[in-house]
Formats: C-alpha cells, sequence, structure tokens
C-alpha cells in the first residue's frame, strides 16, 4: 500500500511539472505576441518622426523593464533573449543612426528636426529563442 501512494504521488508530481512548464511556456509566449504586435504594426506602414519617437521610447523602455545590458557605449547589448534595437537610416545626412544615439541625444532636439518627416519600417528581425523581435529598420522616406 505504501509503496502505490508512493508512485501516485510521484506521478501527481511528475504531471504538475510538466503542467507548470507547459503554463509557463504559453504565458511568455503571450507576452511575446503580445510585444510583437506593438511594433510589427508599423512594419510597411509609413509614419511620421514624432511617432518614430514613441516607438524609440518604448522600445528603451522595454530594454529597461527586461534589465537588457548596455556595452561601454551606451548601446544596448543583443541578448538573444529580448532585447530590441532599432535603427534610423537618415536621407539628409546618408547615415544610418542607432535608436540610443537619438534617445541620449536628446528626443526633443529629433522631435523638433523631424517629427512632420515621414519614416518607414522597412526591415524586422526576431529572436530565435524567444520569437520576440529583436531589431527593426527605419528608413527616412521624405526630407
Amino acid at each position: 500500500m505504501k509503496k502505490i501512494a508512493i508512485f501516485l504521488f510521484i506521478i501527481i508530481a511528475i504531471i504538475t511539472g510538466i503542467s507548470y512548464m507547459y503554463l509557463n511556456y504559453r504565458a511568455n509566449l503571450n507576452i511575446a505576441q503580445n510585444v510583437n504586435k506593438q511594433f510589427e504594426s508599423y512594419y510597411e506602414k509609413e509614419i511620421y518622426g514624432a511617432e518614430l519617437t514613441t516607438i524609440i521610447n518604448k522600445a528603451v523602455d522595454s530594454n529597461i523593464a527586461n534589465e537588457v545590458e548596455e556595452d561601454n557605449k551606451g548601446k544596448y547589448i543583443n541578448n538573444n533573449d529580448n532585447s530590441i534595437n532599432i535603427d534610423i537610416k537618415m536621407l539628409d545626412v546618408d547615415r544610418v543612426f542607432d535608436m540610443e544615439t537619438l534617445y541620449n541625444g536628446g528626443m526633443n532636439n529629433f522631435v523638433q528636426y523631424y517629427s512632420g518627416i515621414v519614416f518607414k519600417c522597412t526591415k524586422i528581425e526576431h529572436h530565435d529563442k524567444t520569437g520576440r523581435i529583436k531589431y527593426m529598420l527605419f528608413e527616412q522616406i521624405t526630407e
């Protein structure tokens, strides 16, 4: 009788462990899908610079919340889990800026000069491990 009780306890513990892992996996997948929806809605759409600042702020906030490390230049390190990096290709200076440069340089200046300029998201990449967005490229459309 004692052996049957131990066997049933082990079976229940295994089922409980598997259920917990599955529910945890589903919760993480739902979080990733919700985050992706926010950013993927901009893919191949034209937006103004003012809205681009909102996207950059969301990405920086996400990196801070997920405790993504920065390198010695202040750029977020791609950690293969949940980091988001955004690059902005500017036509008028023919240069690609990372989001940290614009964010640390003052979003107010960017808004002042580029709020009425149109940008388009031309590239999105995802993390292999989590499926979350890891990179976005916005290109300036108008000058």
